[in-house]
């Protein structure tokens, strides 16, 4: 299963950026797919949305209003629309695959910086 992210960006403060996740070697349709974030100096990843196969999603409070995760099956791709960006938004954002076994993979993350 391999996961790649795109679309991370140096941007100011109040725009927008849209984060992609295509995914190969795994039946996509089936699995819950995630975006998570690590801030500067911190160890833990963070959720910031979910979104089930059956495209129910989850929303950090941080986010919620601000930011859409969708997925496109025929792709197999996932994306996170992120609109009103704040400095505090800066991170490395990964994509994470849960598999209905509970396997998970992640991708190798894309650098999202917000600046003031």
């Amino acid at each position: 299963v391999r996961l790649v992210e795109s679309g991370g960006d140096l941007v100011q403060a109040g725009s927008s950026l849209r984060l992609s996740c295509a995914v190969s070697g795994s039946t996509f349709s089936l699995v819950t797919m995630g975006w998570f974030r690590q801030a500067p100096g911190m160890k833990q990843r963070d959720l910031v949305a979910t979104i089930t196969r059956g495209d129910s999603t989850n929303y950090a409070d941080s986010v919620k209003g601000r930011f859409t995760i969708s997925r496109d099956n025929a792709k197999n791709t996932m994306y996170l629309q992120m609109n009103s960006l704040k400095p505090e938004d800066t991170a490395v954002y990964y994509c994470r695959l849960l598999t209905v076994t509970g396997n998970v993979y992640w991708g190798q993350g894309t650098q999202v910086t917000v600046s003031s």
